[in-house]
C-alpha cells in the first residue's frame, strides 16, 4: 500500500472529514482570505479593547482620540509602528534577527485554519462547512504550530546577543514549553470523551453536554495554561519591564517589533478559539437556546454562538491583565511542574478509568464506589502533601529567625553608621570603638574645639 493510499484511507476513516477537500478552489481561497482578514480584525480590536478596558478597570478614558470613540487607535499604532525608524545593532547575527519575528508570526497564522467556526452552508451556490481544513490530528497540529512559534522567540534572544534579551528569550522558552505540556494534557481528557483528535469531530462529541461541564479541571487548567502560553499577565515574565526591559524584543524596532507583537495576539486568538472548540461546545448554541428554538444550530446562525463564545474568552485575557499580579520566576515554574502537570495526571487516569467502565457497561454502583476510593486516595495525597507543605514552611521560618536572632546578638548589627560610632547628632549612644588597625605613620588626630 502506497503512503497517498494511506492517507486517504486514514481521512476516510474519520466520520465527517470527507466533506473537506471537495471545494473549487476559489472557495478554498475564499475561506483562507476569511481567516487572514478575521485574525487581523481581531487583533486591532483585541489591542483596542485591551486598551479601553484597563482603562475603565483604572477609572481613566484609555484612547478616544483616533476615529469614532478611539475604535481606530490600534490602526494608528500600527501605522506609526511601520513608518519608524529600522534600527539593527551591528553586533547581532543579522541573519537569524530578521528571521526570528518571521519564524514567530507566520506558524500563528496556521493554527486557526482547523477551527471550525460553523456546520455545512451554502456559499456562493456551494455546499461547504465554515472551516478551511480539518485533520484526523487537527488539535496536534495546533500543538506544533505553537511549538514551532517558540523558536522565533529562542533565536530573537540569542541573535541579540545582549543579556536582557538572552534571559528573556530563555524566560520565555521555558515557560512556553512547560504551560504547553499541561495544556497537552488537558487536551488528553478530551480526546478520551471525544474519541477523536479532528476539531470537528470534537465539536460534534459535545451536543448533548459541553465538556466544560464534565471535564471542569481539564477546562480550569487550561484556561491558566493559555495565559502562561501567549506571557499575559500575570505570566509576562519574559518581558517584565523592571527586570529585562523589553525582554526578547528589547533590541527590536519598527515592523519587525510589530511582528512579534502580531504573533503574541494571534496566538491569543488561536487560544481562545480552541477553549471554545474543545470545551464550550464550539459553534453549538447554549442548551437554554435549544430547548426551545430547535433551528439554533442550522445555517449561519452557529457562527454567531461561535463568536459570543469567543468574545467571553477573549475578555478572560484582559480581565486578567487588570486584576492579578506579576507573579514571581520561581512561582511560575512551580506552578506549572508541581501543581498543574500532577493534578492533569491524576485528572487523566480518573478520566480514562471511568470511561473504560462505562463503554464496559459496568454496572453504576461499581462506578460510583471506583470514583469514592478514588476520591480518598486523592483526599489522603493532598492532605499529606498540605502537612508535608506545612512543616517545610514551619521549618524555614524558624530557620530565618534563628538567623535573625544570630544577626540581633552580633554588635554590628542595626548601628548607625556602621560601625556603631559615638555620635549624638545621629541619636546615637552606643560608645565608639578603639580602631581595629592604625597605621604608624598616621598623623595624630587633632582635637577641635568647638570655639
Amino acid at each position: 500500500m502506497t503512503p497517498t493510499t494511506v492517507s486517504v484511507a486514514a481521512l476516510n476513516a474519520e466520520p465527517g472529514l470527507d466533506a473537506f477537500g471537495n471545494d473549487p478552489w476559489w472557495i478554498i481561497l475564499i475561506k483562507a482570505l476569511a481567516v487572514f482578514v478575521f485574525l487581523m480584525l481581531c487583533v486591532l480590536m483585541m489591542i483596542m479593547a485591551d486598551r479601553k478596558v484597563m482603562g475603565r478597570m483604572q477609572q481613566r478614558h484609555g484612547p478616544n482620540r483616533f476615529g469614532p470613540w478611539g475604535l481606530l487607535q490600534s490602526l494608528a499604532d500600527g501605522v506609526k509602528l511601520s513608518l519608524k525608524e529600522d534600527l539593527i545593532p551591528r553586533t547581532v547575527d543579522k541573519a537569524v534577527y530578521i528571521a526570528a519575528p518571521m519564524v514567530a508570526a507566520i506558524p500563528a497564522f496556521f493554527a486557526f485554519s482547523v477551527i471550525p467556526v460553523g456546520p455545512e452552508v451554502t456559499m456562493f451556490g456551494v455546499q461547504t462547512r465554515l472551516q478551511l481544513t480539518d485533520l484526523p490530528v487537527a488539535v496536534l497540529l495546533v500543538l506544533a504550530t505553537a511549538s514551532i512559534g517558540v523558536y522565533g522567540i529562542v533565536l530573537a534572544g540569542w541573535s541579540s546577543r545582549s543579556p536582557y534579551p538572552l534571559l528573556g528569550g530563555l524566560r520565555a522558552s521555558a515557560q512556553v514549553i512547560s504551560y504547553e505540556i499541561a495544556m497537552g494534557l488537558s487536551f488528553v481528557a478530551v480526546f478520551i470523551y471525544a474519541g477523536t483528535l479532528s476539531t470537528s469531530g470534537i465539536v460534534e462529541a459535545q451536543k448533548s453536554i459541553w465538556f466544560a461541564v464534565i471535564l471542569f479541571p481539564s477546562f480550569v487548567i487550561y484556561l491558566i495554561t493559555m495565559i502562561g502560553e501567549t506571557n499575559r499577565l500575570p505570566f509576562d515574565l519574559a518581558e517584565g519591564e523592571g527586570e529585562l526591559v523589553g525582554g526578547f524584543m528589547t533590541e527590536y524596532s519598527s515592523m519587525k517589533f510589530t511582528m512579534f507583537f502580531l504573533a503574541e495576539y494571534v496566538n491569543m486568538v488561536t487560544v481562545a478559539a480552541m477553549s471554545v472548540t474543545l470545551f464550550l461546545g464550539g459553534y453549538l448554541a447554549p442548551p437554554p437556546i435549544t430547548t426551545f428554538w430547535p433551528g439554533a444550530n442550522e445555517g449561519w446562525w452557529p457562527a454567531l454562538w461561535w463568536l459570543v463564545k469567543f468574545v467571553c474568552v477573549m475578555f478572560l485575557f484582559i480581565w486578567a491583565r487588570g486584576s492579578l499580579p506579576r507573579v514571581r520566576y520561581d512561582q511560575l515554574m512551580q506552578l506549572g511542574w508541581k501543581i498543574l502537570i500532577p493534578i492533569q495526571l491524576v485528572w487523566i487516569t480518573a478520566v480514562a478509568v471511568i470511561r473504560v467502565l462505562t463503554n464496559e457497561n459496568y454496572p453504576g454502583y461499581v462506578i460510583a464506589a471506583v470514583v469514592a476510593v478514588f476520591g480518598l486516595l486523592v483526599f489522603a495525597a493532598l492532605w499529606a502533601w498540605s502537612r508535608a507543605a506545612a512543616r517545610a514552611r514551619a521549618q524555614e521560618a524558624a530557620e530565618r529567625e534563628a538567623e535573625l536572632r544570630a544577626r540581633r546578638e552580633d554588635p554590628m548589627f542595626g548601628g548607625f553608621p556602621v560601625p556603631p560610632m559615638s555620635a549624638p547628632h545621629y541619636g546615637s549612644s552606643v560608645a565608639a570603638e578603639a580602631p581595629r588597625f592604625q597605621p604608624t605613620s598616621a598623623p595624630k588626630r587633632k582635637e577641635v574645639s568647638g570655639a
